[in-house]
């Protein structure tokens, strides 16, 4: 598998990163305190963006580019001027490293380094830096994974990645009961609308217009979208989620005189809602989370994001949730109100000027 290298000059590098990673060493903390002191990512504004994923063009046309994301890795060598730096991972040869060349601006160096390589879409990957020989983990990448040897990697995933990072497969089953309960597809003409526009199709047309869709069920991917939201930008969320699952799944087997929740009745969820939302929740644990009510409302807002978010964050299954408003909201002469396809570009729409 041969790395391709996508040329990328300095000036797109730099303004990609040099807002969160221009600080000196005295800047304050930017994380919401989910690293131990002296972590270099905790002095890192919006970590989470490295390394850079980015929209993918061959220069061709937008059907050959889009499975593909352009990923830049980025190391910052200000303060010990290291005379190589290459990077080596899964997404290439593990026995051919690959170097980071050094980025100037007006003709003057520095510090960092950066090589872009080509990705396909909907994968995970581990990954280290060789530091003048030294294998190091990316210091400005927050997300990090443990092998089965028990070594510490850095981790990246592409646009539209449907591999669990974060929640187990009970978590994930019990919050998409929670959030299909959330969502507007829940009403039956909407859950009747989505599935008929994924089943009304053959083979070959679900994969040219769902192409890498995660799962056209009636949360249309949202609990995939939660589950890359809490691996990246709001990691800081990951122990809401792990904690009050906990709690609601032990609630509603309690309830339901030990039941699987993934198998309760509607009706709970419903009656757990409305107490959620007063705060008056009998048997909530709150020496282990102390307000349900704003579970709820981060809940309700990852939820409602990811149905109607761009499907290359990982919801939205194959704009589904774009076609129910397309559908949904029309003015008097039938047509739509909401013309998404005219924003996007090839495949899901046909805007000739977008690619990202």
């Amino acid at each position: 598998m041969k790395v391709e290298i996508i040329e990328r000059d300095d000036q797109y590098v730099l303004n990609h990163c040099t807002k969160y990673l221009a600080r000196d060493g005295d800047a304050p903390r930017h994380d919401f305190g989910q690293y131990a002191p002296g972590d270099p990512r905790a002095a890192i504004c919006e970590a989470w963006r490295f390394p850079v994923v980015d929209t993918h063009w061959d220069g061709v046309s937008a059907a050959s580019s889009y499975p593909f994301n352009d990923v830049t890795f980025v190391h910052d060598g200000r303060a010990a001027a290291p005379s190589t730096v290459t990077v080596t991972g899964t997404f290439g040869p593990l026995h051919s490293p690959v170097p980071l060349r050094p980025l100037s601006f007006a003709g003057e160096p520095t510090g960092f380094r950066a090589v872009t390589v080509r990705v396909p879409k909907g994968q995970v990957h581990t990954y280290k830096f060789a530091v003048d020989g030294t294998y190091v983990l990316d210091a400005v990448n927050p997300q990090r994974t443990v092998l089965d040897n028990g070594e510490s990697w850095s981790r990246f995933f592409t646009d539209a990645c449907a591999v669990p990072l974060v929640l187990n497969r009970a978590e994930r089953e019990l919050l998409g009961r929670l959030v299909a309960h959330l969502l507007p597809f829940r009403l039956e003409e909407n859950r009747r609308f989505i599935r008929g526009v994924y089943e009304s199709l053959d083979r070959s047309r679900r994969s040219a217009e769902f192409p890498l869709a995660y799962q056209l069920d009636d949360e249309v991917g949202t609990v995939n979208y939660i589950d890359k939201l809490l691996a990246r930008q709001e990691q800081h969320h990951a122990d809401d989620y792990r904690v009050c699952l906990s709690i609601v799944g032990d609630l509603l087997r309690a309830r339901s005189g030990g039941l699987d929740p993934a198998t309760v009745a509607p009706e709970a969820y419903a009656e757990l809602y409305g107490q959620m939302e007063t705060e008056k929740v009998d048997g909530w644990d709150h020496s282990r989370y102390r307000s349900p009510r704003h579970f709820l409302l981060l809940l309700r807002r990852h939820a409602m994001t990811g149905a109607f978010v761009h499907p290359r964050h990982g919801g939205n299954s194959g704009a589904a949730g774009w076609m129910y408003l397309e559908n949904r909201f029309r003015d008097g002469r039938g047509e739509t109100l909401f013309d998404w396809r005219r924003a996007l570009e090839s495949p899901l729409g046909h805007n000739t000027d977008y690619r990202g």
